[in-house]
């Protein structure tokens, strides 16, 4: 895996420059020569930071898939692979630097905020149209004249759009400025994690590396959904525990989730479960950013044992998961497997 990031994150700057080559090339470069060297400099503070998940795993499912078969990627499939990877980490970027802004956040993998860095400000909302733009201009280098061209845009327009509808729910479901906890419900934080993290997550990379190398049955497709989105699930379930019980030594992060007003797994849990007297306490100091309100709120949720109840739904997730996988036969195991050994009792 170390190999493949190097491999990875070596091409990004390559993939930079393709990008805007042909406008630095044009006349028009007169009028836009400013406008692209901001563009070259928004691409490079916000996309490559981060973990990089969700473009590895594109890249090492499509070898899986190829490897299933029977030959290894060509050099020319091989670095499609690599740029749908990006294409897939841009459009992570793109939701970054705008969900940065919606939440007032001031830092984002180490460093400032995009909007917060000097002289941004507000323009970051247009910089993170740019990075949207961006996918579809490699899209359309590496695969104009790919059969997988419309199905890898489509794929790319319709996920793009449920992730926005699950950041729509998010923010109507939880709003900064005042705290509505009746809007709280299993049901409504399932659709939220669903389209806000799942599709994108999860489901996005597969198929991506499935559309290009020709794995275009709707039935195919079908059968990676009815495991990746449950998988998706499982990975937000788990980040909303670690963001109160996890050790930020170890998560790099403090979690935020209680004083932030989230719709998350533990609250609508606790909400399940408390009497009368527990939730006047929820009401009274969830969505506080004051540091006795969130120490009461961890503490309800042990009183609540929320974190064995945690445990216990980790392991029957796991085993769920590992059953549905042996189950389906239209593609390699290995793709899903891969992906649920780096979840399973994760800390970060």
């Amino acid at each position: 895996m170390a190999e493949l990031r190097e491999e990875f994150l070596a091409v990004f700057p390559e993939l930079v420059k393709e990008i805007l080559v042909a406008d630095r090339e044009s006349n028009d470069v007169q009028y836009i020569a400013d406008a692209l060297n901001h563009v070259e400099r928004v691409l490079l503070y916000n996309t490559p930071g981060g973990k990089l998940n969700r473009g590895l795993a594109m890249v090492t499912a499509a070898r899986h898939l190829a490897a299933a078969q029977g030959h290894t990627l060509s050099a020319q499939e091989n670095r499609q692979a690599l740029v749908l990877g990006w294409c897939i980490e841009l459009l992570q970027a793109f939701f970054l630097v705008a969900d940065d802004v919606m939440d007032n956040s001031i830092t984002r993998r180490g460093q400032p905020c995009w909007y917060k860095v000097d002289g941004i400000g507000l323009m970051a909302v247009n910089d993170s149209f740019l990075i949207n733009s961006t996918i579809f201009r490699l899209l359309k280098i590496y695969f104009d004249k790919s059969p997988a061209y419309v199905n890898l845009m489509e794929l790319f327009l319709q996920v793009s759009y449920q992730t926005e509808l699950g950041q729509c729910l998010d923010l109507v479901t939880a709003p900064t400025d005042h705290v509505d906890l009746s809007k709280f419900s299993a049901h409504r934080y399932k659709s939220i994690i669903l389209y806000k993290t799942a599709f994108y997550s999860f489901y996005l990379p597969v198929a991506a590396a499935m559309h290009m190398l020709g794995y275009t049955e709707p039935a195919q497709h079908e059968a990676a959904k009815a495991i990746l989105l449950p998988m998706g699930e499982f990975f937000q379930i788990q980040d909303d525990f670690l963001d109160c019980f996890g050790d930020p030594a170890v998560t790099g992060k403090i979690g935020t989730d209680i004083q932030d007003n989230k719709c998350s797994w533990l609250v609508v849990h606790a909400l399940e479960k408390v009497d009368e007297a527990q939730m006047k306490l929820l009401e009274a100091n969830y969505g506080r950013d004051v540091p006795e309100c969130i120490a009461a709120i961890r503490e309800l949720y042990n009183t609540l044992g929320l974190e064995q109840q945690f445990r216990d739904y980790e392991d029957a997730t796991y085993a769920s998961l590992q059953a549905l996988i042996q189950q389906q036969t239209a593609l390699p195991a290995v793709i899903f497997t891969d992906f649920l050994q780096k979840l399973f009792k994760r800390k970060k």
